[in-house]
């Protein structure tokens, strides 16, 4: 299980991020791109993930990673139960998906 305040916290340790509201969420960016949001309510995160990163992880536990319900699933927008994700897996989605939005070089 990871809580809200260790998302927040993972989030922020990557170079040049910043949090900034999203629609009533918590989001995290990298050079103003949206690599996860936070829902707070529903005890999940969002991840924009690579089709490939997206599939290996569903393909891992669907019933953790699951691509969000309409198009914007289709572009790698993913869904963690984080009730259900162990840290250290959350850690190495979210790490991939600051990786799929922050430039080269950074």
């Amino acid at each position: 299980m990871v809580d809200i305040e260790t998302v927040r916290k993972l989030a922020l340790s990557f170079p040049e991020t910043v949090e900034q509201n999203h629609w009533g969420r918590p989001s995290f960016r990298v050079k103003k791109r949206i690599f996860a949001t936070i829902w707070p309510a529903e005890k999940r995160a969002v991840l924009k993930l690579s089709l490939e990163d997206q599939s290996v992880f569903a393909e891992y536990n669907s019933e953790i990673f699951y691509p969000v319900n309409n198009a914007w699933g289709k572009q790698g927008w993913t869904f963690i139960e984080l009730r259900k994700v162990r840290k250290g897996m959350f850690k190495d989605a979210l790490n991939l998906a600051w990786r799929e939005v922050a430039p080269i070089g950074l």
